[in-house]
């Protein structure tokens, strides 16, 4: 049962990433990597309960959902993407 829940909220994470490339890529702001990684760290602090597991999984999903970004170390700005996928990684 717990990895049905722990696949879930990685899904979670990577789909309210998605979505927020979407919806915020016009936005001049920092790029949402930076936000999976801030929750990644929250989650190791955390380690020792559920709540670090959930938000380690929650972290990552978000964090991949913005990998190309993350790869490229851009902090700060808009997303220059022509074609909005949501099945993609950017």
């Amino acid at each position: 049962m717990d990895i049905i829940i722990y696949f879930l909220l990685f899904f979670v994470g990577f789909s309210l990433g998605r979505i927020g490339h979407i919806l915020g890529g016009h936005l001049e702001s920092p790029h949402h990597w930076i936000y999976g990684i801030i929750i990644l760290i929250a989650g190791l602090i955390f380690y020792n309960n559920y709540l670090g597991i959930y938000l380690i999984l929650f972290g990552i999903g978000f964090t991949i959902s913005d990998l190309k970004d993350m790869i490229e170390l851009k902090f700060y700005g808009v997303d220059d993407v022509k074609i909005k996928k949501f099945w993609g990684i950017d």
